[in-house]
């Protein structure tokens, strides 16, 4: 079995307690090292550009900028950068918004830390996540699915959107990656995604749900 790589992890939050508290919760977990933090958004886009982690752990309401205000800088700065909001707000409003900007993921700060990890351990890893702890960013149960049926966006995230939008027209990985400034390996993983989330197995049934369903 091959060794996990380590996970550089950053934390944006404007509690310090929890900073603390997560850090050093994380940092004696194996394969994990936190490498900065920040307690406010601009701080937060700042020192992230600078240390370039694997993933953050990111607060949805900070002072000055917020983390939904983040995300999108972040996105367009880094793309294959994962980012996970951590939230005490389990409010469908935070998680939809928290997605739409480019979130990769949304859990609550009740989460066990053994189930954060993996998580993070996943993501930074290139696998599959799937953890009862992602709040509505998969579509993993019927209810989330009837859900995105009535609102017909399907839980797609604001870069899903563009990497399908892209498909639909016939462009190829490679083509797409270069469009976006990004690795064939992760236009692969978003279609992989997308596929999922539209439970389509190619193009053609992709374009017909967005079709029906006027997605984009």
């Amino acid at each position: 079995m091959n060794e996990l790589k380590t996970s550089k992890v950053f934390i944006a939050d404007d509690h310090p307690l929890f900073r603390v508290g997560l850090k050093l919760s994380l940092n004696q977990k194996r394969n994990i090292e936190v490498i900065g933090e920040a307690e406010n958004g601009f701080s937060a886009v700042e020192r992230i550009l600078r240390d370039l982690p694997d993933i953050v752990l990111i607060d949805v309401d900070m002072p000055g900028l917020s983390g939904i205000g983040v995300i999108p800088m972040l996105r367009k700065a880094l793309p294959d950068l994962k980012i996970v909001v951590i939230s005490a707000f389990d409010d469908d409003h935070y998680v939809r918004d928290s997605m739409r900007a480019g979130a990769d993921g949304y859990v609550l700060k009740s989460i066990d830390v053994d189930a954060l990890v993996q998580i993070i351990e996943c993501f930074c890893n290139g696998q599959p996540v799937i953890s009862p702890y992602l709040l509505n960013l998969l579509m993993d149960n019927a209810g989330r699915a009837e859900a995105d049926s009535t609102d017909q966006n399907f839980a797609l995230t604001v870069r899903e959107k563009e990497v399908l939008r892209y498909l639909i027209e016939g462009k190829g990985n490679k083509e797409i990656a270069e469009i976006l400034s990004i690795s064939p390996e992760t236009i692969k993983s978003h279609i992989k995604n997308i596929y999922r989330k539209l439970n389509v197995t190619n193009r053609i049934e992709a374009m017909k749900v967005v079709t029906e369903h006027n997605l984009l």
